[in-house]
C-alpha cells in the first residue's frame, strides 16, 4: 500500500472501541471518522481516539469523500442495510460477524459489494491472526494424522439482562449468531484444510438449544457432519460461561487451542498450541505476536483491497455464505426465527428502502395478445425458493431490475405459492405483476383437476386471478374441447386471463384453436415448451417437449403464439464450470445436454462472448430471446449471482449470421 487506509467507523459501541484501538496500532490504516446516531456519542468516541471527523448519522459518514473503508459494528439486524448502503457509497468495508441475520441477507450484501466493486470481509478477527495460520500449517502437515473429530465452544454469561444486545430478540440476540458463529467457522476451516480446501460445509446439522424468556437461544449445541467423515461438536451461550477452547482429535493424537478466539490477546503477546501425540510427551508450541488483534484484521483488509475479498484463512465471500447457511440450519433445529426471517418482520427491502424499479433497470418487455400488461422478456420461476428470506431477496432484486412476470405452478408445491403470496402482500405489488399459474400436471391432467388446482393455487398465493394460465401437461385421451371449454369458463369468471399449454404438440395446439374458433371461444395464446441454444438430447422430465426445429419455428412465426420456454439456459450448460466434456458428476446434465453438437455450440458461445465482452450464458440467453417469433424466456436463479448474470442476456445483440452460426449453420 502506498498510502494508509482511512477508516470510518459506522457505530460507536464496545466492539468499535476494540477495533479503533487496534487500528491505532496497525501498519496500514488510520482512524479518519466515526459516525453514530448520537452526535454526542460520536464526539466522545472521537475525542478518546483522536479521530478528526465525527458525524451524528451513518449517512453523513458514508458521504465523507475521504473515508476509504468502513468498519460496520451496528447491532446484527442493521448489518445488511448499512453494508449495502456502504457498498452503494463506493466504500470498502469490514462488517462485524455475523455478516447478516441469515444467509439470504448475506447474499444480498455480497451482491452489493460485487455490483459496486468494493472490498468486503466478515470480521472474524481470529482468522487474521498468525495462530490460526499456524494451525492450518499443522493440519496440512497431518501432525496428528487423520482428523476425525472437532470440539469447539464459545460462550459467556451476561446474567439476567434480557434487554441487552446479547440477549434481546429485537437486537438479534442469542448465542448462535453472536458467538456460535466462531466454533462453526473454525470447524469448517479445519474440515476444509485437511481436505486441501479453504473450508468445507457440513452435509448435516443437528442442533439443540434452550430458548429463554427473550425468545432467543441462551445456550445451544450442534453436531456438524462433514462429507470427509469429520464430526464437529460446537456449543455456545450468552447466559452460560463455556471453556471457550478448540480441540481437534486425530488418528495419532490431538491439537488443543486454549485461546482460539482472542489468540495472543487484544494487544498482542503470546499464545500456545498444544500437540498431544499418542504415546509421546505433550509438545507446546509458543507463538509470539506483536500485532494487536484488531489491527491485524485491519491490515488484512488493507493488503487485499485490490482483490476485493480476503484469502483464506480470513473470510472469503464463499466462506461467509457457507457459515451463514450452517447457522441458519442450526437455528432451524431449535425453532429460532427473527423478524428478518418472517414476511411481516420486514415490509421493506433488505436495504431498508421501499421496493421500486431501479433507475438503471435492464429489463425489456413485450406484449401478448389478450393481455393488457407488458410482459418481462425474462420470466422468473418460483420453484427454487424454499424459505421466505431467500425468495424475498431474489424477487426484490428481480423487481428492482424491472422484472414483472413470475412463473408459478401447483406442481411446485404449496409452500412456494404461499411464500410468493406473502411477498406480494408485504410489498403491495400484485397489480404490477403478470402471474403465470400452471396446473393439471401428469398424471392428474384432467379438466376437473385443473379446476381444483387453480382454486388452491389462487388461495395459496392470496390472489383472485392469474394473468396467464398454462396447462402443465397435455392428456391426449381428453377431447380437446373439454380443455378449451373449462379454460374459457375460468376466463369468463375472471379467475384467469389468457391461457395456453406447456409441453403440448403442434397438432394439439392447432386442434385447440380450431375448436375455439369454430365454437366462438378463446383459444390458446401461449405455449411453454423447452427451447435453448443447446438441443435437449432427452426429456428433462417425462412428457417434456422441445419447441426446437423448423416445424416449430414455422408454426410460431405463422401463428404468432408466444413461446415461454423453460430451461432456456439449458440448466446451466453454458456455464463452463458446470458443463465440460470431462465433468460428468451431474448425471442429469450429462443425460440431457451432453453431445458433440452441444459442446460445439458451447464453444462458439464462449468464443462470441469473449468478442462481445459478456458471459457465454448471455449469448445463449440472447439466442432464445432473438428468435423470429415472440419469446419470453423462463429462468430459475437459485442465487443472486445467477439472477445478475442472466439479466446480462438482455443487453446482447446478435446478428442473423451470429444466430445461425451459434446453432451450427454452415
Amino acid at each position: 500500500m502506498s498510502t494508509k487506509i482511512r477508516w470510518g467507523l459506522l457505530a460507536a459501541g464496545n466492539i468499535a472501541h476494540a477495533f479503533a484501538a487496534g487500528v491505532q496500532h496497525c501498519e496500514l490504516g488510520v482512524l479518519h471518522a466515526v459516525g453514530s446516531r448520537d452526535l454526542d456519542r460520536s464526539n466522545a468516541f472521537a475525542d478518546e481516539f483522536d479521530i478528526p471527523q465525527r458525524y451524528g448519522s451513518y449517512d453523513e459518514l458514508l458521504a465523507d469523500p475521504d473515508v476509504d473503508a468502513v468498519y460496520i459494528s451496528t447491532l446484527h439486524p442493521q448489518h445488511a442495510e448499512w453494508a449495502i448502503k456502504t457498498a452503494e457509497a463506493g466504500k470498502h468495508m469490514l462488517c462485524e460477524k455475523p455478516l447478516a441475520m441469515n444467509a439470504a441477507d448475506a447474499a444480498a450484501i455480497i451482491d452489493a459489494a460485487q455490483r459496486h466493486d468494493v472490498f468486503l470481509m466478515e470480521a472474524f478477527m481470529y482468522r487474521c491472526n498468525p495462530q490460526t495460520a499456524r494451525l492450518v500449517e499443522l493440519l496440512r502437515e497431518k501432525s496428528i494424522g487423520e482428523v476425525r473429530m472437532i470440539r469447539a465452544s464459545f460462550g459467556f454469561n451476561v446474567g439476567d439482562n434480557y434487554e441487552g444486545r446479547a440477549v434481546a430478540y429485537e437486537h438479534g440476540g442469542g448465542g448462535i449468531l453472536d458467538v456460535g458463529c466462531y466454533p462453526v467457522s473454525m470447524s469448517r476451516l479445519i474440515a476444509g484444510t485437511v481436505s486441501g480446501l479453504d473450508f468445507l460445509d457440513p452435509v448435516d446439522v443437528q442442533g439443540i438449544g434452550h430458548l429463554g424468556p427473550a425468545a432467543t437461544d441462551e445456550w445451544a449445541a450442534a453436531v456438524l457432519e462433514f462429507p470427509n467423515g469429520i464430526v464437529a461438536e460446537v456449543s455456545t451461550g450468552v447466559r452460560l460461561t463455556l471453556d471457550n477452547v478448540v480441540t481437534i482429535f486425530g488418528s495419532d493424537g490431538m491439537i488443543h487451542l486454549p485461546s482460539p478466539w482472542f489468540c495472543s490477546g487484544r494487544e498482542g503477546g503470546s499464545s500456545t498450541i498444544e500437540i498431544n501425540l499418542t504415546g509421546e510427551a505433550p509438545r507446546i508450541e509458543e507463538l509470539s505476536c506483536d500485532g494487536w488483534l484488531y489491527g491485524l484484521e485491519a491490515d488484512v483488509v488493507a493488503r487485499n483491497i485490490e482483490n476485493r475479498q480476503s484469502p483464506s484463512p480470513a473470510m472469503s465471500w464463499a466462506d461467509t455464505m457457507g457459515n451463514m447457511r450452517t447457522l441458519d440450519a442450526w437455528r432451524r433445529c431449535i425453532g429460532l426465527t427473527y423478524n428478518d426471517d418472517l414476511p411481516e418482520g420486514r415490509p421493506r427491502t433488505v436495504s431498508g428502502r421501499s421496493l421500486q424499479k431501479a433507475p438503471d433497470a435492464p429489463m425489456q418487455y413485450g406484449t401478448i395478445a389478450g393481455l393488457d400488461k407488458p410482459v418481462s422478456r425474462l420470466v422468473i420461476g418460483c420453484d427454487t425458493q424454499n424459505n421466505y428470506p431467500h425468495l424475498e431477496v431474489i424477487f426484490d432484486a428481480y423487481f428492482e431490475a424491472g422484472g414483472r412476470t413470475i412463473d408459478t405452478s401447483f406442481h411446485y408445491g404449496e409452500l412456494r405459492g404461499e411464500l410468493l403470496g406473502q411477498w406480494m402482500k408485504m410489498r403491495g405489488v400484485r397489480d404490477d405483476l403478470v402471474i403465470i399459474a400452471k396446473g393439471a400436471h401428469s398424471p392428474n391432467c384432467f379438466p376437473d383437476t385443473m379446476t381444483e388446482q387453480l382454486a388452491q393455487s389462487l388461495e395459496h398465493m392470496q390472489i383472485d386471478y392469474a394473468d396467464i394460465y398454462i396447462l402443465h401437461r397435455d392428456n391426449p385421451d381428453v377431447p380437446i374441447g373439454e380443455f378449451v371449454d373449462v379454460l374459457n369458463e375460468h376466463a369468463d369468471a375472471g379467475r384467469i386471463g389468457i391461457f395456453g399449454g406447456s409441453n403440448w404438440t403442434i397438432d394439439r395446439l392447432r386442434a385447440a384453436n380450431e375448436y375455439a374458433a369454430a365454437n366462438g371461444k378463446r383459444g390458446f395464446s401461449v405455449v411453454s415448451n423447452q427451447l435453448s441454444l443447446a438441443e435437449m438430447n432427452g426429456p428433462v422430465w417425462e412428457g417434456c417437449i422441445s419447441a426446437r426445429g423448423e416445424a416449430w419455428s414455422a408454426f410460431l412465426q405463422e401463428s404468432q403464439m408466444s413461446l415461454l420456454p423453460w430451461s432456456s439456459q439449458a440448466r446451466g450448460f453454458f456455464v463452463p464450470d458446470r458443463a465440460a466434456p470431462d465433468k460428468r458428476d451431474d448425471v442429469e446434465m450429462v443425460r440431457c445436454w451432453y453431445s458433440d453438437d452441444n459442446f460445439e455450440r458451447q464453444r462458439r458461445a464462449i468464443e462470441l462472448a469473449e468478442k462481445k465482452g459478456v458471459l457465454p450464458i448471455n449469448i445463449a440467453g440472447a439466442w432464445v430471446l432473438q428468435q423470429p417469433f415472440p419469446t419470453f424466456a423462463l429462468f430459475g436463479p437459485r442465487q443472486l449471482s445467477e439472477l445478475r448474470s442472466s439479466l446480462g442476456s438482455l443487453a446482447v445483440e446478435l446478428t442473423a449470421e451470429e444466430m445461425a452460426w451459434l446453432d451450427l449453420a454452415k
